[in-house]
């Protein structure tokens, strides 16, 4: 399905088009779809990454210290519940490497409360209407309020970089693109003699304030429940298993020769085999998200005895491919050795994490390292513990996978949110954080 372009396009529920609007470039298909994103291609090259790391890395410093002082004000004996906060910190590094210092604090803690909204909206089984009250109002409500953001940011971005400035977040670099684009166009117009290696590549059009919006909301909407998910099980699975953690720690302390104050760098992130493995093993163990809804465009023979009709639905699951016990031997297990010592990495068919074919995720290296990044950030500035609830490493959905707990109210601020995670943090013993 993933590959079948000619026969299937994704598709979402209907409510989607009016939260992300009609004239979003994830709505395209075809040709138009394939050259949108090739201008979007140079955001997350290994040079762009580089770029955004010293912004994820202070949200870092900022949050952990926070998770300190939010365990110290708890009960240590029943812990305290971090999903939201885990959840307000993917959201938070989001957006500073998407649109940099160009939002304010205030307006990212906003966005995370309110992204529950959106969520909820989009739903499988939901009004396929927006009515006052209901789920899909209050996400409409919510996606405007992240648009209207996003569009003051590409304002103050357009400003800044044209007087200058330097590449900090996604939003700077492709406003970058778009100026140097039209200033070459410009001379090629007038006729002023260019060098070839004067064209920027890609060479695209400018985009409009709003346009830039909806594409960055694209990314928001792509990653934040997803990376809330895996932020969640990865904290949760390594206090289940300290040994893990034990090995993280000290694999990246060696990696900054004993100075765990080193600072983010992609040579650093690329060098953690260990704590790549325990990411891609989390990953495949608990995938964020596993079912991407396609339609039929033209009757599409999935097999031999079976045609989809032209506008049924298609609804392809990553769980049986993550969880193939031939690809994975005894999958149901939290292995990360299976990434060093084993076969996992020539399972390439199998790994369908971040989708395959024309729509495969833009931003995949991006959320691997990124993921790397903090955990073996957090394993070197905290200690942390997990009050095991029975059910936890069972599955709750809510658009991703997050661990299943016992029942509880939700908080009053978030009114579709059911999950509770619970920690206790510490730093102990620890340089550098807290």
């Amino acid at each position: 399905v993933f590959n079948s372009p000619m026969f299937v396009k994704p598709c979402v529920v209907d409510v989607a088009i009016k939260l992300l609007r009609p004239t979003n470039w994830v709505f395209l298909d075809g040709r138009e779809h394939v050259d949108y994103r090739k201008g979007l291609n140079g955001l997350f090259t290994r040079q762009a990454l580089e770029a955004y790391l010293p912004g994820q890395e202070e949200v870092y410093d900022k949050y952990f210290a926070k998770f300190v002082e939010i365990s110290k004000n708890g009960d240590p004996k029943t812990g305290v519940p971090f999903m939201v906060t885990f959840r307000e910190l993917m959201c938070a590094v989001s957006c500073r490497t998407f649109v940099g210092h160009y939002m304010s604090d205030a307006a990212v803690k906003k966005i995370a409360d309110d992204y529950w909204m959106i969520t909820a909206a989009l739903e499988l089984v939901n009004f396929p209407i927006i009515i006052p009250f209901t789920k899909t109002w209050y996400g409409k409500k919510a996606a405007d309020m992240v648009l209207k953001e996003f569009s003051k940011c590409a304002a103050k971005c357009k400003a800044r970089m044209a007087a200058g400035g330097d590449v900090t977040c996604i939003m700077d670099a492709w406003v970058k693109n778009m100026q140097d684009s039209k200033k070459y166009n410009d001379k090629i117009a007038k006729g002023v003699p260019v060098d070839p290696e004067e064209k920027p590549n890609p060479l695209v059009r400018e985009f409009s304030d709003f346009e830039v919006s909806q594409t960055v909301f694209t990314f928001l909407f792509a990653s934040q429940d997803a990376t809330s998910s895996a932020c969640t099980w990865l904290f949760q699975i390594m206090a289940d298993r300290p040994e893990i953690l034990d090995r993280v720690r000290a694999e990246n302390l060696a990696a900054r020769n004993n100075d765990p104050n080193v600072r983010f760098s992609m040579d650093l992130l690329e060098n953690l085999p260990y704590t790549r493995a325990v990411v891609k093993e989390t990953l495949r163990y608990r995938p964020p998200v596993i079912m991407v809804p396609y339609v039929v465009k033209k009757p599409f023979p999935v097999t031999p005895t079976y045609t989809a009709p032209k506008g049924s639905m298609i609804i392809p699951s990553v769980w049986p491919a993550l969880h193939d016990a031939e690809a994975y031997p005894d999958p149901d297990s939290f292995d990360p050795e299976r990434w060093i010592t084993g076969t996992a990495e020539q399972q390439s068919k199998n790994w369908l994490v971040f989708g395959t074919g024309p729509h495969y995720c833009l931003g995949q290296t991006y959320a691997q390292l990124n993921l790397i990044g903090m955990i073996g950030k957090a394993s070197l500035g905290l200690d942390w513990a997990h009050r095991e609830t029975g059910t936890s490493e069972d599955i709750e959905v809510f658009a991703c996978l997050f661990p299943k707990v016992n029942p509880h109210p939700p908080p009053s601020s978030l009114p579709f949110c059911p999950f509770f995670f619970f920690l206790t943090w510490s730093t102990k013993n620890r340089k550098g954080l807290g």
